[in-house]
């Protein structure tokens, strides 16, 4: 019997980052012209061991086959050069040049000895985007893409490369409903052309919808293979964190009633404020939420969300409008971030390594952090340092953060094990006013559970929450009142109910309800 060539092979991949075991003896067994799904819990090791068949990073024992050939990998060009390419999930894009000009980027045609050849360029990015049916104009500049476009763009860079392998990380974390569709629609053209894809994603229902296979892994193990078609989303979650998952946690939905008789904490009236750029990213934004009330604002990322929580914690100055905080009318020009901390606003950064973590911290220091000088971690004269170890470690129990080591620095942890450390150290301080920007980003459908369970309990607990998120999931199933931001001012602003996904998504691409 002829033994089965797979399109990737990888057995007993182990690799270690200092006292951090990142992948434990796992495999990989993916079949020619599938897609296949790479799901698991924070930290299991997925992203870690797709690096290594990309050849970013060497296991440190193991074996490794493409196309039935063992495969050595010194580098991202090795990989290339054998037919594999990788998307990214952030893009890797340069936003001023032309769409054929990120593609070709590194291996430009030229004509004479050295003068780029960009007419031949965009001659042979229209033929391959014709080809896969990517419909993409070649002299468009990246800068003026949609979100959508951007990512069939960064497909299309690795296809020119002579793709036969697609890897790609969570490739619908900043897509719209739409654009997710026509997204999976070229990813099963490629499959129909004989591609094989791999996605690593933490969203099942997705999974659901496009795979054929998937792999669920946990904490650098492969737990199993299962054929998409023979399982559901409760199966693959409880392969992913060993116990059933609640997909959607119960609370009752408030009234506009009840919402109307509490009151406001926060009241933004005709806000508007320029980008880093000095463009124009809010235009005349209002809106109020009350105690006790989840206000959710759908939209695609770079539509002035950044802007808008930017103003509410301090960060930055608006051009004009009015923010009052629980009655307080707020001096932009003597806010700061401190200030609306006292104030009783708690802030999870929509970017955890920019905003959110000293990432050469500890754990431990990551969990207290803004709140050092409390007399609870603190005394007149020195740290209290058994106060914050205590607690640090009680919030790795309570959040599941794993490694489960307050020693270790933040940046040795997954990045969704990072965003557990932002969101249990704001929830720990039980805000008045909870700024929350896409607060399970990264995480698995375990702790995307226990986060929202934490998200409802202060929202009863009395406090007002602004919530921010690309998963539109999310801002359904949470949002007690929702809106929809769109080149810096709301569509719409809609109770919880009385709009599906549909209508939304469509806001959010800037379209009309008719």
């Amino acid at each position: 019997m002829t033994e089965q060539i797979f399109a990737v092979e990888l057995r007993d991949i182990s690799i270690r980052f200092g006292k951090v075991t990142a992948n434990d003896s796992a495999s990989l067994r993916v079949e020619k012209g599938e897609i296949h799904a790479l799901v698991g819990e924070n930290g299991a090791g997925k992203s870690t061991l797709m690096k290594i068949l990309y050849g970013m990073y060497s296991p440190d024992s193991g074996m490794m086959k493409v196309n039935g050939a063992e495969a050595h990998f010194s580098g991202p060009r090795d990989a290339i050069a054998s037919g594999i390419g990788m998307v990214h999930q952030h893009f890797m894009l340069v936003p001023p040049l032309t769409v054929a000009e990120n593609v070709v980027l590194g291996q430009e045609p030229v004509k004479g000895c050295c003068a780029f050849d960009s007419g031949r360029a965009r001659e042979l990015v229209a033929q391959i985007s014709r080809q896969y049916g990517f419909e993409l104009d070649p002299a468009a500049k990246v800068e003026t893409l949609s979100v959508g476009e951007q990512q069939r763009l960064e497909i299309l860079k690795v296809l020119f490369r002579g793709a036969e392998i697609l890897i790609l990380d969570e490739p619908t974390a900043v897509l719209t409903p739409q654009e997710t569709t026509s997204f999976f629609a070229i990813l099963r053209k490629l499959k129909a052309q004989g591609k094989t894809v791999i996605i690593i994603t933490h969203k099942l229902r997705e999974v659901m919808a496009v795979s054929d296979t998937v792999t669920v892994m946990r904490r650098g193990k492969t737990v199993g293979t299962v054929r998409t078609a023979a399982t559901n989303e409760a199966g693959l979650a409880q392969m992913m964190v060993g116990r059933p998952v609640v997909f959607q946690v119960e609370r009752r939905l408030k009234t506009e009633r009840e919402i109307a008789a509490s009151p406001v904490v926060l009241s933004l009236e005709g806000i508007c404020a320029k980008s880093d750029r000095w463009l124009d990213a809010l235009c005349g934004i209002s809106f109020e939420i009350r105690a006790g009330e989840i206000f959710g604002v759908a939209g695609v990322e770079g539509n002035g969300q950044s802007e808008l929580i930017e103003i509410i914690t301090g960060l930055r100055r608006p051009q004009s409008g009015r923010l009052t905080l629980s009655g307080q009318l707020m001096d932009f020009e003597e806010n700061s971030p401190a200030r609306m901390s006292k104030l009783g606003v708690g802030h999870v950064p929509e970017d955890r390594h920019r905003r959110g973590l000293v990432l050469d911290y500890s754990v431990r220091d990551n969990m207290v952090l803004g709140r050092q000088r409390e007399s609870q971690f603190c005394s007149a004269l020195s740290r209290n340092a058994e106060a914050v170890a205590a607690f640090g470690d009680r919030m790795i129990e309570d959040f599941d953060i794993y490694p489960a080591d307050g020693e270790l620095a933040a940046r040795a942890l997954s990045g969704g094990n990072q965003q557990k450390i932002v969101v249990a150290r704001e929830l720990s301080r039980r805000p008045k006013l909870l700024v929350a920007s896409q607060p399970t980003r990264g995480v698995d459908v375990g702790a995307i559970e226990f986060i929202h369970r934490k998200i409802i309990e202060a929202r009863d607990a009395g406090a007002a929450v602004l919530l921010l998120s690309a998963e539109l999931s999310e801002i359904m199933s949470l949002s007690d009142m929702i809106g929809v931001i769109y080149h810096g001012a709301l569509a719409g602003v809609f109770p919880a109910g009385s709009v599906n996904e549909d209508k939304i998504g469509l806001l959010m691409a800037g379209g009309k309800l008719p």
